[in-house]
C-alpha cells in the first residue's frame, strides 16, 4: 500500500484516534449529542490537525527540542482561534453548539499526539496525509456516535425526523451516561468484527518494545536507540 493511502487507511481505521487509540474522549462524549455536532467538530479538529502537522513538520529543524512543546501549543493556539473566528463568523449555530469545545482542541490529545508522534518525525507530506487520516477517523467517530445518540434519543438525524411519529425517544441517548453507553457498544462491536488495528501488531509482532513481552526487553531497545 502507498504510505500516503497508508496513513489515511491507519487513521480511519487502525489507529482510529476514538475507537482505538481512545484520545481526545472530552470533546468526543460531550458534543456528540446530535450527528451535525460531531460532524462539526471532527471537520475543525481535521482543519487544525493538517495545519498543525504540516507547520511542525516543516519547522522541525527549527524547533529546539527544550521548547517544542511550548512552541507546539503556541501554533496549534493560533490554528485553533482561526478556526473559532471562521465558525463564529460563518457557522453561527454551530458554534453555539460547541460552545467552549472549540477553543479547547488547541488541547486535544489527538493535536498535540499527532504532533509529537508523527508530524516532528517525517516529512510535510506524510505529516498531511497523517493529519487527514487521523482527521478523518475523529469525524467518522465523532459523527456515527452523534447519528446514533440523535436517532435513540431524540428520533432525529442531522436535525430531520426520520422515526415514526408513535416512537417514544430514549433520552438517556443525548446525556452523559448515553454517550458512554454508545461508544462502548460501537468499541464492542469492533472487537466482535476483529478489526485489526495498531493494537494487535503491539501484541502480535512486538513492534511496540514492550518490556513485557517475549520478544521486548533490552535487545528491542538497543535496536532503537542504534
Amino acid at each position: 500500500m502507498n504510505k500516503y493511502i497508508e496513513r489515511i487507511y491507519n487513521g480511519i481505521v487502525k489507529e482510529n484516534p476514538t475507537f482505538i487509540l481512545m484520545l481526545g474522549m472530552c470533546p468526543t462524549l460531550a458534543v456528540s449529542t446530535a450527528a451535525i455536532n460531531g460532524l462539526g467538530m471532527g471537520i475543525s479538529t481535521t482543519a487544525v490537525l493538517i495545519l498543525s502537522n504540516v507547520i511542525i513538520s516543516a519547522l522541525r529543524k527549527i524547533i529546539p527540542d527544550e521548547v517544542r512543546l511550548p512552541a507546539y501549543i503556541v501554533i496549534v493556539a493560533t490554528l485553533v482561534t482561526i478556526t473559532e473566528l471562521l465558525i463564529e463568523a460563518y457557522l453561527p449555530g454551530l458554534y453555539e453548539a460547541l460552545g467552549i469545545y472549540i477553543p479547547l482542541i488547541v488541547v486535544n490529545c489527538i493535536i498535540l499526539g499527532r504532533a509529537e508522534a508523527y508530524a516532528n518525525k517525517n516529512s510535510v507530506g506524510l505529516a498531511a496525509f497523517d493529519g487527514i487520516g487521523m482527521g478523518l477517523g475523529f469525524t467518522v467517530a465523532l459523527t456515527v456516535l452523534g447519528f446514533l445518540r440523535e436517532l435513540l434519543g431524540a428520533g432525529t438525524a442531522f436535525g430531520h425526523q426520520v422515526m415514526p411519529s408513535g416512537f417514544q425517544p430514549i433520552g438517556i441517548f443525548i446525556k452523559a451516561p448515553g454517550a458512554f453507553l454508545v461508544l462502548a457498544v460501537m468499541i464492542m462491536v469492533l472487537n466482535a468484527l476483529n478489526v485489526e488495528n495498531r493494537s494487535d501488531d503491539l501484541v502480535n509482532g512486538c513492534d511496540g518494545c514492550c518490556a513485557n513481552c517475549a520478544k521486548g526487553g533490552k535487545d528491542c531497545g538497543k535496536e532503537e536507540k542504534a
